[in-house]
């Protein structure tokens, strides 16, 4: 039994409530078990379909989550304030590998972009009732998504990528509907999709992208929808292929129904070409692009295209929410973009260039890894709490795979964004020590 929380109420609304303030405080602790429904059921002296019926509420809330006979269990990030704990100290003397940031250093300077777009505010005030996409930005993104061969359709502007694939799920699905989602991936968006009552089923990921037979028997098993990252991939730095682009398309055209949302994150940063898989396959799509990677990570702006349907219906719920995104940080982005303010293949170089030096090291030393694009390398570990305590005390920070997996093996996520010549062998070297000799063949991600 739980100790000293005490779980409270005689009604699910009441437990429920009881449990999901417990998490809030405190409490409760991300992945703390929670009493066998009997159990429970016998302390409070109700009907035991009572509690599955409160337990039921927080999964579909993203408070907890089940496991089969394993039982049930408070999510690691679960859906409420006890989500927004403090940053992992790094210890004094610790370099910060594990933040995922760009180097503030390829950022460009926001004061001018700012200052203009602030004026012409002055000048032509946005009132309410006027458009909610800057004319010129929508011009820019549109001509941009065109030249990487991203279907046309509509343009809106959400507050970055998240909050473009929360809309677009909440557009399309229901609580208990299931979502195909890359393992590893996107720490976030593995913790978004059940705090909006929906379920998820990995889908194995190598260089090259999400595989796919596992995207086949996600969809033949019920998915409904299935979220691509097609660069620089968050932790693996993966990117789709031209042929891996190919196989799944055709998965996709088998699967019409499924609704295909497209993660572009890594545009402005990465020199590897852009294959996208809306247009043939799926009725109802779409494609994000933001602009946090290159431009930094406070500008909370997405752009966002798909398939009339859903983006009628994602501009529709943003109307009666936040009405839109801050016309002034739309013309600074446009600013932005028209100066040329990033170079991107410039910045692609930079981060590919320690990308390189990290894994060049780590191969050397008899290690595998993995970065194929992106700011970010994935190295394969056996345990991720000792390698990750071990390396930190030889002076360096890296983040537990843990957070970015479902089913996948362990690894951990070194932040190479700031990382020069000099530090991949002394890092390297840390690595390789904390994982100690490496019989048999090389292990894999997928």
């Amino acid at each position: 039994m739980l100790e000293p929380y005490r779980i409270e109420g005689r009604g699910a609304a009441e437990i429920s409530a009881s449990i999901e303030r417990a998490v809030g405080t405190g409490e409760l602790q991300p992945g703390q078990p929670l009493p066998p429904l009997r159990e429970l059921a016998a302390e409070l002296g109700v009907n035991p379909n009572t509690v599955a019926s409160a337990y039921r509420t927080l999964r579909e809330r993203g408070v907890i989550e089940t496991a089969g006979r394993r039982g049930s269990r408070v999510r690691s990030a679960p859906a409420t304030t006890g989500r927004d704990l403090p940053p992992r100290e790094v210890p004094t003397g610790v370099r910060d590998l594990s933040s995922g940031n760009p180097d503030p250093a390829l950022l460009p300077s926001l004061e001018r972009a700012f200052a203009d777009a602030a004026a012409r505010g002055d000048r032509e005030p946005v009132l309410y009732g006027e458009v909610a996409v800057e004319p010129e930005l929508a011009r820019w993104a549109r001509a941009a998504l065109d030249a990487d061969g991203v279907p046309d359709g509509p343009v809106a502007v959400t507050s970055g990528s998240l909050d473009a694939v929360e809309r677009v799920l909440a557009a399309h699905l229901r609580p208990g509907d299931t979502v195909a989602v890359e393992d590893p991936g996107w720490g976030r968006t593995l913790d978004l999709v059940p705090a909006l009552g929906l379920r998820t089923v990995p889908v194995g990921v190598d260089d090259d992208g999400p595989l796919a037979e596992d995207v086949r028997h996600a969809l033949s098993a019920g998915a409904r929808a299935l979220i691509v990252t097609d660069r620089a991939q968050n932790p693996t730095g993966a990117a789709v292929g031209e042929d891996r682009a190919r196989e799944l398309r055709a998965v996709l055209r088998a699967y019409p129904e499924t609704l295909l949302i497209e993660d572009d994150h890594g545009s402005g940063i990465v020199d590897l070409p852009l294959h996208p898989l809306a247009g043939t396959t799926s009725r109802n799509w779409a494609f994000v692009r933001s602009v946090a990677k290159a431009y930094g990570p406070d500008l909370r702006l997405a752009v966002l295209t798909g398939d009339p349907v859903t983006l009628d219906r994602v501009r529709g719920r943003q109307r009666l929410g936040p009405g839109w995104v801050s016309r002034i940080v739309q013309r600074a982005v446009v600013r932005l973009w028209t100066d040329g303010a990033v170079d991107p293949a410039a910045v692609a170089a930079a981060y590919g260039h320690r990308r390189d030096l990290l894994i060049g090291a780590l191969a050397r030393r008899g290690v595998e890894a993995h970065g194929r694009s992106g700011m970010n390398v994935w190295v394969p570990v056996p345990d991720e709490t000792s390698v990750v305590a071990a390396v930190q005390h030889a002076g360096w920070a890296v983040a537990p795979g843990a957070r970015y997996r479902l089913s996948a093996p362990p690894g951990v996520r070194i932040t190479v964004s700031t990382l020069t010549e000099a530090d991949s062998g002394p890092l390297a070297d840390a690595v390789a020590a904390a994982l100690g000799p490496r019989p048999g063949p090389a292990r894999s991600y997928v």
